[in-house]
């Protein structure tokens, strides 16, 4: 019996010693439009000064969530590894709508399947996703987000860690500035 070995690169980014964690929902607007600031966040503060990282933050009320989900983590096991995911993740945060329910309930997306959807992400990012996506047991990746998350007491999107702690007074509609501030001074 072969065996495929795989590898989901890590959602990071920087090296510097403050570690900026967003736990983010790929579909929720509040996430999306955190993670439309971190390539700024990084730029203002130093990719030598602060490390973000991404984490992915399921969430069943966004309904189309763990479809999504699984399909940033297959990316980051594609060439380009974390390039590749945050290029799946840019997609779904430009076309956010397409990827999500009306009132999380109802609307045109209520006909789509999963194929449909993997589909229209593929269409969108220029990434094939369909052979990650099947990885058997890329559900170990998605488990260790969410146990991650759970172990950390994080429940909604985005929530925002500083070196290990929660920072609850933080939001998406803050300024970069006052992220920067709080990071590095």
């Amino acid at each position: 019996m072969t065996t495929t070995s795989w590898h989901a690169d890590p959602l990071v980014w920087g090296v510097g010693a403050r570690v900026f964690e967003a736990f983010l929902e790929p579909t929720c607007p509040y996430s999306v439009r955190t993670f439309n600031k971190l390539g700024t966040l990084l730029e203002l503060a130093g990719e030598d000064k602060i490390t973000v990282k991404i984490r992915l933050q399921s969430q069943p009320w966004h309904l189309f969530s763990g479809v999504v989900v699984r399909c940033i983590l297959a990316a980051s096991t594609l060439e380009g590894g974390k390039e590749t995911a945050k290029k799946v993740m840019a997609a779904v945060a430009a076309h956010r709508e397409e990827f999500e329910f009306e009132r999380h309930a109802g609307g045109p997306n209520m006909d789509v399947t999963p194929n449909q959807l993997i589909e229209r992400l593929e269409r969108y990012s220029g990434v094939a996703l369909k052979e990650a996506f099947a990885i058997a047991d890329l559900d170990r990746e998605i488990k260790w987000h969410c146990k991650y998350a759970r172990q950390n007491g994080i429940h909604v999107s985005p929530t925002f860690m500083i070196d290990g702690l929660v920072r609850p007074e933080m939001s998406s509609d803050d300024d970069v500035e006052a992220w920067v501030k709080l990071l590095i001074g």
